[in-house]
C-alpha cells in the first residue's frame, strides 16, 4: 500500500486530479481494475495502458497567437514522459480522464491518423501548410516504439511532398533519420528538440521518462550532421529549478548544432496548478513554496495564466530576466544562424491513382 506523501519513482504527477467535465455524482470504473480487486489481487497501478481510440480527424487549426504554427496533429493522447509542468495535461479530460497520472498512464493510439491525415491532405480545400506534430503530446514518447505511426505519417508527408515541423524531446526520431533527411533535401522537415535542463537529476525529477540531456544533445548534433535544421526550445524555464540555466543550455544547444532556439515561461494552467503543487511539495519540499512564489510572480500572481500575448513569456522582474537572457544567448551564441522557412510550393495531391502536376 503506498503511502499518502511516498514519492511514484517514474511519473511526473503523484495524483490524480478530479476532472472538470465530470459531475461528482458519476464515478469512470475500469473493468479491468475492478476484476483484479474482486479477485483478490492487487494490479500495478503504475503500469501504462494503450488504448486504441479512432478519431475522424486527425489535422487541428491552431487558434493561439502565442505559437508559431497554423497546424498541428497528435497521434497519440496523453503522454508516458511525464512531464510535471505539461499543458497538455488538460487535453486528456477531454476524453474523461484526470490531467494527473492519468495522463501518463493512459495513452490513447490513434492508428487510424496516417489514413486521416492522407485523406486531409487530399481533400479539396487543402492548401499546403506546415503541419506540426506534437503540438500537444509528443509523438516519439514510448508507444511510437511499438506502433510506429510516426513514421507511417512521414512517409505520407515525404509522398506528397508536404512541409511538416516535429516537436520531441526524445532520441527515437533518429530511428526514422532516412526519411528526415530525404524530406530535408527539398526542405520540408524542421525539428524542435526541447531540452529543459543540463542536469540530470533535475531531468529525472521533472521529466521523468524522457530521454536524457546527453541523448538529447547528441540528436540534435545528429539531425544537424545530417543536414536537418534543428531548434532546441528551453521550455519551459521554471524560476527555482532551471532559470539558471539559460546561459549554459543555449551554449549547450549552438555547440551541438542548432540554428536557432526558443522559450517558454512554465505557466500552470486548468489542473496542472494542483498537481505541479502537490509534485513540488513531494519532490522539492525544501524548496517549493520558494518555486510556487516565484512562477506566481512571473503571472500577475497566480499560477494560473490564460491572457494571450503574455501567458507564455511572462511579465514582472523574473520574466524580463529571462528574456534578457535569452536576448543575450542569441546575440552570443546564433550571430548568423537562421532556422529556414519550410517549402509549401512542391504540394502535389493524388487523384484517380495519380499525382495531380497543377
Amino acid at each position: 500500500m503506498k503511502e499518502e506523501n511516498e514519492f511514484i519513482r517514474g511519473r511526473g504527477a503523484q495524483i490524480n486530479t478530479a476532472n472538470k467535465f465530470q459531475s461528482d455524482k458519476y464515478e469512470i470504473l475500469d473493468d479491468f481494475l475492478n476484476y483484479c480487486e474482486a479477485e483478490g489481487d492487487s494490479p500495478d497501478n503504475n503500469k501504462t495502458q494503450h488504448l486504441e481510440v479512432f478519431p475522424k480527424t486527425i489535422v487541428n487549426k491552431v487558434e493561439s497567437p502565442d505559437v508559431r504554427m497554423s497546424f498541428s496533429m497528435n497521434a497519440y493522447q496523453g503522454c508516458e514522459h511525464g512531464c510535471i509542468y505539461c499543458y497538455a495535461r488538460n487535453s486528456h479530460e477531454f476524453w474523461g480522464y484526470s490531467a494527473g497520472l492519468d495522463f501518463e498512464r493512459k495513452i490513447l493510439i490513434k492508428k487510424n491518423a496516417p489514413e486521416l491525415l492522407e485523406q486531409k491532405l487530399n481533400s479539396k480545400s487543402w492548401q499546403a501548410a506546415t503541419i506540426v506534430m506534437s503540438g500537444n503530446t509528443d509523438c516519439y514518447q514510448p508507444a511510437e516504439k511499438k506502433y510506429g505511426i510516426t513514421r507511417k505519417c512521414l512517409e505520407i508527408f515525404l509522398r506528397y511532398k508536404h512541409p511538416v515541423g516535429i516537436i520531441t524531446k526524445n532520441a527515437l526520431i533518429i530511428r526514422d533519420l532516412d526519411l528526415l533527411t530525404e524530406l530535408a533535401k527539398e526542405r520540408l522537415i524542421g525539428v524542435s528538440i526541447s531540452i529543459t535542463s543540463l542536469s540530470e537529476q533535475t531531468r529525472q525529477l521533472v521529466e521523468p521518462r524522457t530521454a536524457t540531456i546527453k541523448k538529447r544533445l547528441e540528436t540534435v548534433r545528429k539531425l544537424t550532421d545530417n543536414g536537418i535544421p534543428v531548434n532546441v526550445m528551453l521550455a519551459p524555464i521554471i524560476p527555482g529549478i532551471n532559470a539558471h540555466e539559460v546561459i549554459p543550455l543555449a551554449k549547450a544547444a549552438a555547440d551541438a548544432g542548432a540554428l536557432s532556439i526558443g522559450h517558454t515561461v512554465v505557466r500552470l494552467n486548468g489542473a496542472i496548478g494542483d498537481i505541479f503543487t502537490d509534485w513540488a511539495h513531494k519532490a522539492m519540499p525544501d524548496r517549493a513554496n520558494k518555486i510556487l512564489n516565484q512562477i506566481k510572480e512571473c503571472h500577475g500572481g497566480t499560477l494560473n495564466e490564460s491572457r494571450w500575448q503574455t501567458r507564455m513569456k511572462g511579465e514582472g522582474e523574473f520574466a524580463k530576466q529571462i528574456s534578457s537572457q535569452i536576448a543575450l544567448a542569441r546575440r552570443k551564441f546564433f550571430s548568423g544562424r537562421e532556422f529556414p522557412e519550410l517549402d509549401t510550393t512542391l504540394f502535389r495531391k493524388f487523384k484517380n491513382g495519380q499525382f495531380e502536376l497543377f
